[in-house]
């Protein structure tokens, strides 16, 4: 039977003019990794610094493991691991200085918990005297979260925790994620990079704000109801501007080096290859390809925008 961990219940908060959050709910199962997807400025913080009780919610109610985030702001701060956006830690004390000190706050011993972060803290032990102000993205990363695991938290809350690091150092953190899954430890990580969203169990997406969509990402792909099809040709600087023109055109996007483009009902890509072809067009490739979290993320933000309009 699944239990939940993290309850969002028509949550909101402004910023002034700015409704950074609009009534957003969804829940997170124990033991789950769960990411929160969206642009910079989506909400994904203001939503993080509400479930740390850094913020409270303008309206509605979150709780984490049943603790809610007005009335039990000390409880949730004992039972949750948090990784903010930038780096947080003693940039003068060492590895294991600021190590030392995180568990000690929280009543426990670097010792008595190295299990739990051992496969992590391997990885930079042997930098153990160095400074952490010292030491690269990819380190600070790993020390970060071995600082937000150290106390054994239920929950293990991460914002962005990759933005700004290399891609190997990426591909090791989200490795590091998937092996700590594995215990009852409910994991909620936000990231702008939807391919990092295919390795959530679930996800939520957010724009301006606002939820697009809850599901997995299998079901997210799955809901995409048009053909999309991948597209390029020798100046692809010229051919996204004709296709903002081209009459059949129902969406098109820059995804690396193709643009994926919708047609709009009854078009083919025989009669678009033939258009391209009489616009002076040369080297075109078209081809049918499966949509992914990101081109669902673009085609729902599409249509919040047209029930905006």
């Amino acid at each position: 039977m699944n239990l939940t961990s993290v309850e969002i219940r028509e949550v909101s908060k402004n910023y002034a003019d700015v409704l950074a959050l609009n009534s957003i709910s969804f829940q997170v199962e124990r033991g789950e990794l769960f990411g929160l997807i969206g642009p910079d400025g989506a909400g994904k913080t203001s939503l993080f610094r509400i479930l740390t009780t850094l913020l409270l919610p303008d309206e509605g109610r979150a709780a984490v493991e049943g603790f809610d985030v007005d009335g039990d702001f000390r409880e949730i701060r004992k039972i949750i691991g948090y990784m903010p956006g930038r780096f947080s830690l003693y940039q003068d004390l060492t590895v294991e200085e600021n190590l030392s000190f995180y568990a000690t706050v929280f009543g426990t011993t670097v010792e008595e918990n190295y299990d739990l972060i051992k496969d992590i803290y391997i990885q930079i032990e042997p930098f153990k005297k160095r400074r952490a102000g010292k030491l690269s993205g990819g380190m600070k990363q790993k020390l970060a979260l071995s600082c937000a695991l150290i106390h054994k938290p239920r929950v293990l809350i991460l914002d962005e925790p990759t933005t700004g690091v290399d891609a190997v150092s990426r591909k090791e953190f989200w490795e590091m994620l998937i092996r700590l899954k594995g215990s009852d430890l409910t994991i909620l990580v936000s990231t702008p990079y939807m391919d990092e969203a295919e390795l959530c169990d679930r996800v939520a997406l957010l724009q301006d704000g606002k939820l697009l969509s809850v599901n997995t990402p299998s079901k997210i792909r799955d809901n995409y109801q048009q053909q999309l099809w991948a597209l390029r040709a020798e100046n692809m600087y010229r051919l996204k501007n004709d296709l903002a023109g081209y009459e059949n055109t129902r969406s098109v996007f820059l995804f690396g080096r193709d643009l994926h483009i919708t047609l709009k009902g009854g078009n083919t890509p025989e009669e678009l290859h033939v258009w391209l072809e009489e616009m002076g067009h040369q080297q075109i490739h078209i081809e049918a390809i499966q949509p992914g979290v990101e081109d669902c993320f673009m085609e729902l933000m599409s249509k919040e925008e047209q029930n905006q309009a």
